[in-house]
């Protein structure tokens, strides 16, 4: 596993599969907080669900009332398991403080795949991460 090391925005430890999208995201009206499944138009996780994985994304986008999105995620029991961005704007910082939800920013994504196994340590501020088996 590769370590990246980056800062924790929202302390927590787990394991999980990474859900990738290469471009910002909106939780007011981007993601539906009952089901977690992504409802923006054209998104390309559009129709993809959040709930039990890792979703990295570069940065949100959108009203602050994503915060409380995100925070209905976890009330609704469709949260992800951890959010990794390469800069967490104070949107998501404060849904997933509100949610509990661990994050960690500063990473670079890049490289990062929908699929790949990833270990969010929100202490220490890292993410060890593993390449899907082909």
């Amino acid at each position: 596993m590769e370590k990246l090391q980056g800062r924790s925005v929202s302390p927590g430890l787990v394991s999980g599969e990474a859900l990738v999208s290469r471009t910002p995201l909106s939780f007011y009206g981007g993601v539906d907080f009952k089901t977690g499944v992504v409802i923006e138009k054209g998104h390309e996780l559009e129709g993809k669900c959040v709930k039990g994985k890792i979703l990295v994304f570069p940065c949100g986008k959108g009203s602050t009332v994503g915060s409380y999105v995100i925070y209905g995620l976890m009330k609704s029991g469709a949260a992800p398991l951890a959010i990794i961005n390469m800069e967490t704007e104070t949107i998501v910082a404060t849904g997933v403080i509100l949610a509990g939800i661990p994050c960690v920013d500063g990473i670079a994504i890049a490289n990062i795949s929908t699929g790949d196994l990833l270990r969010v340590d929100a202490q220490e501020g890292c993410v060890e991460w593993q390449k899907k088996s082909s």
